[in-house]
């Protein structure tokens, strides 16, 4: 009967011991702890600075210095570890993967999400029997857009743009930052747990069993060969400056070598988001279905919506298919379809002339369809690849173009005899506000030409992929809550800027990209469908049949 009486008042001192110590840390970006030991020549024992030391409030120093950073919670502004794990298993796994995490949530929450023993149940229910390259490819075209998003503005700024050695600790595995960290930020050593791999037959899986760094070897030994990996070759060495999210993350190996510790204020996180304009390097590229950071909760309510997601996708896709252009606009709006259009001419009238052709951005498979149900009226569309489910249920005519030059030019000039044609120049979909290089084939075939500016906005999945089920990408598209589209129309090309005005089929290609670019508030660049399908899925995009 003792046992009852005493919990709550530990549970109460420990509420005011957490309350105190928010309250110091509250109004500071940074507190500064100095180890007495720091000015000695040997380093000191390998045991955590304590909490206690004497702060003072200064923000930190790290020019031309050596800097450890604390990844979770310090170099990004949220120290929570699920989410990630959580992308790793939908994306590298699949879904029932995933919502087996999910369910092990209460255990992880329990153990606590950051403890060692968190760490190990997340790690093994998401890579237990996962292949490494499937985890590479989530590495290299999924969690960096995650991960830059969730930068701190403030570390970024102030200490790793600065600093002449970057050491980054993180509590995850080190294969889920290290690409990202290295290709992105330019960080010199990532320390973080290592996960075995097994060989079966000729493949590799993970065991999902996690080891901090330095297996298992004597602690001595792993403390040695820490600062020997992480902080230089001498015995002695000691990073100049250590930035943590949190004091439990002091029990890191690494942050007794480091001669400064500050501790990132969490008050000062919230408003320290990094602009697209300061990334390190520009996003343009990423894959993977989940367009949602799933936190515990957001997770919790995708896989709650999922089923009604597929009920809506079948009944909007129907709409779409099997009713009138006048009356679909409705229909699908009455089921969540938010559409806008814009610009459209009518046609002047007793005018006859060769097709029009419309040079779209590609935003999704669904572009052609949406351009069509503006102009209330069937348009043919060039595509370079499209599943045999989409060609199925595509409610308009869709051409087959086998990347010989020849002849799809010969294809293109045969569907415009006969009326107008829908073509997407970049080749491929692209997700954020950039538009790729245009092929100049159609500016060759064509003067009658419009361009017409397409975005497409979702919420929960995207509707693309470049390493995935191609056949779902209108399903999962049309699954979203509120599924947006815009279409504006730009008006006829100069004739100044045609082939028949004396143009070369590049000039006028580069004049309608810079124009699309201008309507959508988009930066052009000069990349590629094999840049981005090297990049994403390790291929150049083409489909040996």
């Amino acid at each position: 009967m003792v046992l009852p009486t005493i919990l709550p008042k530990i549970a109460a001192h420990w509420l005011f011991t957490f309350y105190r110590a928010a309250r110091k840390l509250r109004g500071h970006a940074f507190q500064y702890c100095r180890s007495s030991s720091a000015t000695t020549t040997k380093p000191p024992p390998p045991s955590p600075v304590s909490p206690a030391a004497k702060c003072t409030v200064v923000f930190p120093d790290a020019a031309d210095k050596a800097v450890v950073f604390g990844f979770d919670g310090a170099l990004m502004r949220s120290a929570a570890l699920f989410p990630y794990f959580m992308l790793v298993a939908c994306e590298g796994g699949s879904l029932l993967r995933a919502l087996l995490l999910l369910c092990a949530f209460p255990l992880v929450w329990a153990l606590g999400e950051r403890s060692d023993a968190g760490v190990r149940v997340m790690a093994f229910v998401t890579f237990f029997g996962l292949r490494p390259r499937d985890m590479d490819l989530v590495a290299r075209a999924v969690l960096p857009k995650f991960y830059m998003e969730g930068l701190n503005a403030q570390v970024y700024s102030r200490l790793w743009l600065p600093a002449r050695r970057k050491v980054v600790v993180t509590g995850a595995p080190r294969v889920m930052v290290e690409w990202f960290l290295k290709e992105y930020m330019a960080a010199d050593v990532v320390v973080g747990g290592e996960l075995h791999v097994v060989r079966v037959g000729r493949g590799r899986y993970f065991t999902g069993m996690l080891c901090g760094p330095g297996g298992s070897a004597a602690p001595a030994l792993k403390h040695k060969a820490l600062q020997a990996e992480a902080l230089g070759t001498d015995n002695n060495a000691m990073a100049d400056v250590a930035v943590v999210g949190n004091a439990s993350q002091l029990d890191h190996p690494c942050f007794p070598y480091c001669k400064e510790v500050y501790v990132v204020n969490r008050e000062s996180t919230k408003t320290a988001r990094l602009p697209r304009d300061r990334y390190p390097k520009p996003l343009i590229f990423h894959d993977g279905r989940l367009a949602f950071l799933p936190t515990p909760s957001a997770a919790l309510a995708f896989f709650l919506f999922l089923p009604l997601g597929v009920i809506l996708s079948v009944i909007r896709i129907s709409i779409g298919i099997l009713l009138p252009y006048k009356i679909s606009f409705g229909a699908g709006a009455l089921f969540g379809v938010r559409y806008r259009t814009s610009g459209l001419r009518a046609p002047e009238p007793g005018v006859k002339r060769r097709g029009v052709l419309y040079v779209c951005t590609h935003r999704t498979l669904v572009d052609p369809i949406m351009l069509t149900a503006a102009l209330q009226k069937p348009v043919p569309a060039v595509t370079y690849s499209l599943s045999r489910l989409s060609e199925v249920i595509a409610p308009i005519k869709t051409v087959r173009l086998t990347r010989d030059r020849e002849r799809d030019a010969e294809t293109m000039s045969r569907l415009l005899e006969h009326g107008d044609l829908a073509v997407c120049p970049e080749g491929t979909t692209c997700r954020e506000p950039y538009l790729l290089r245009f092929s100049p084939l159609f500016a060759e075939l064509a003067d009658d030409m419009e361009p017409v500016a397409l975005d497409a906005q979702v919420t929960t999945l995207y509707g693309t992929t470049a390493s995935g089920h191609k056949w779902l990408d209108p399903v999962v598209f049309f699954a979203n809550p509120q599924p947006a589209y815009r279409v504006d129309f730009l008006g006829a090309v100069p004739r100044e800027w045609t082939r028949a005005g004396g143009r070369a089929g590049a000039e006028v290609a580069n004049w309608v990209q810079r124009r699309l670019g201008e309507a959508l508030g988009y930066e052009c660049t000069g990349l590629t469908r094999r840049d981005k399908y090297m990049m994403l899925a390790g291929n150049d995009g083409v489909v040996a049949k």
